[in-house]
């Protein structure tokens, strides 16, 4: 199903345009000039993306899922608005830009105008400038293609901006692991957004089974993190979108954004902002960056949300409406949170990097009662747990006081294998990496079943990372 089925008139309730919200000041980050730098260990991080593309699902220049032309809908006016509404309460913050490959190219006024801009904020507050390679490239072309064109894209990024600049990452959707390994070896940039947490059966395609914080991915697949020296990629994968785990559980969405089901539901514009309004778009966009930044920050010792908004959403939507929510959201993260650090995704995978110097020691951990708004039903609470092995999922009903049931048990320590290469007349939707039991519950298999009934195998691999779980 498609998660960009934009239910305007919601949006724009009288309620949902009155940001009515005092912001704090934010405070400058330990990456200004003259303060030492930051640990990934006691910080909580944002990373948010501005996305600038000619056309929707844009895979290459000559790869446009939807051949709709939105120029007029990308103006220097409309990104500026956009980067100042971010700044307004957050004036150290960086962000990423990321450019499709013909928004790189493309000779019109209005293009040339927009990357002049980047580069601008780029020498002027630190930000990112690099690449998107639409969504899905892994799903229509071949590997070998995405590439070349990587390099291609690369190099006009560093003569846009000139002085030796190269991005420290890229803004890659689903990237494969041929692709991340070119990065790494060929390119030497280390991080990558090439993941995209949970996503199935959404626009078209996905790939479930990943862990949804930064992990070095394996040579047999993105979603597996590497097991040993023999299939680590030295690339730190990142997921693009912060999501709200107890909706995350569902496949793609029914198609009603006020009183269905949407498994993208979490800090995205589209499935919060833009479907529910303002107010109660913000009050669940809150309730999952919580997740991070109060218990998820307790138990793993940082948070981490991250973001990617499209700037054609300035016109399609409403500049007033999507500059007004930029500045919600990004103002109440610091009034919660005034600690937050907003940067770019080269600077928080490097960051990550820096610390992790493999998949042996990271151990994430999360719980989650639902927000009562929606899909994200208050009644459940879900526990994961995500390691160099495996991740699992633990979900009860709390107000019933019932026993919890494993959800997803996605094992890493088992062989797992890609898709063969892609072109754009025969795609490769799925991608996912799902084994013995997944959250979507797609399968006979993925029927929920007690801890206790797990195999004595897989209960003695678990009982390894959390002796202290009901086995």
């Amino acid at each position: 199903m498609k998660r960009r089925s934009f239910i305007v008139n919601s949006a724009l309730t009288s309620a949902g345009l009155m940001a009515g919200t005092n912001f704090l000041k934010a405070s400058p980050n330990s990456f200004s000039p003259g303060k030492p730098p930051l640990s990934i260990i006691g910080n909580r991080f944002v990373t948010f993306c501005i996305m600038i593309r000619t056309t929707p699902w844009e895979v290459s220049r000559d790869v446009k899922l939807l051949p709709r032309d939105e120029a007029k809908w990308h103006t220097l006016d409309g990104v500026r608005s956009m980067r100042e509404a971010f700044a307004q309460n957050n004036p150290d913050g960086r962000l990423t830009w990321g450019f499709t490959m013909n928004a790189l190219e493309d000779k019109r006024k209005n293009y040339r105008e927009i990357r002049d801009y980047a580069v601008e904020c780029q020498q002027k507050y630190g930000d990112e400038f690099t690449y998107f390679p639409g969504y899905f490239p892994a799903m229509y072309l071949p590997r070998e293609r995405v590439n070349r064109e990587i390099t291609e894209a690369i190099q006009t990024i560093s003569g846009l901006v000139g002085n030796g600049y190269r991005p420290q990452s890229i803004i890659g959707g689903f990237l494969s692991a041929d692709s991340l390994k070119y990065l790494a070896e060929k390119e030497k940039i280390h991080v990558a957004q090439g993941v995209i947490w949970s996503q199935h059966n959404v626009d078209g395609g996905g790939a479930d089974g990943s862990p949804s914080y930064p992990y070095y991915p394996s040579t047999e697949h993105f979603c597996k993190p590497a097991q040993g020296k023999s299939d680590f990629i030295d690339c730190v994968n990142l997921d693009g979108w912060t999501m709200d785990f107890i909706c995350a559980r569902q496949s793609g969405s029914n198609g009603h954004e006020i009183t269905g089901y949407n498994s993208r539901r979490g800090v995205g514009p589209i499935e919060t902002y833009i479907g529910w309004g303002l107010d109660l778009g913000n009050r669940e966009v809150m309730h999952t960056e919580s997740i991070h930044f109060d218990k998820g920050f307790e138990l793993n010792k940082f948070g981490w949300v991250t973001n990617i908004w499209e700037a054609e959403l300035v016109y399609e939507i409403g500049k007033d409406f999507i500059c007004n929510a930029l500045k919600m959201w990004v103002g109440d993260t610091k009034k919660r949170w005034p600690d937050t650090h907003f940067v770019t995704f080269g600077e928080y995978g490097n960051l990550w990097r820096d610390h992790y110097k493999n998949n042996d020691e990271w151990n994430y951990r999360f719980v989650e009662r639902g927000s009562g708004l929606g899909d994200s039903y208050n009644n459940l609470e879900i526990k994961w747990f995500m390691n160099k092995e495996f991740r699992l999922a633990l979900l009860r009903d709390w107000h019933k006081d019932e026993p919890e049931h494993v959800i997803d048990f996605t094992r890493y320590d088992l062989p797992a294998h890609e898709p063969a290469d892609a072109t754009p007349q025969k795609p490769v939707k799925d991608w996912s990496l799902m084994n013995r039991i997944n959250q979507k519950g797609l399968r006979p298999q993925d029927k929920p079943i007690l801890l206790t009934e797990l195999k004595q195998e897989e209960k003695d691999l678990v009982s390894r990372y959390y002796p202290g779980l009901n086995l």
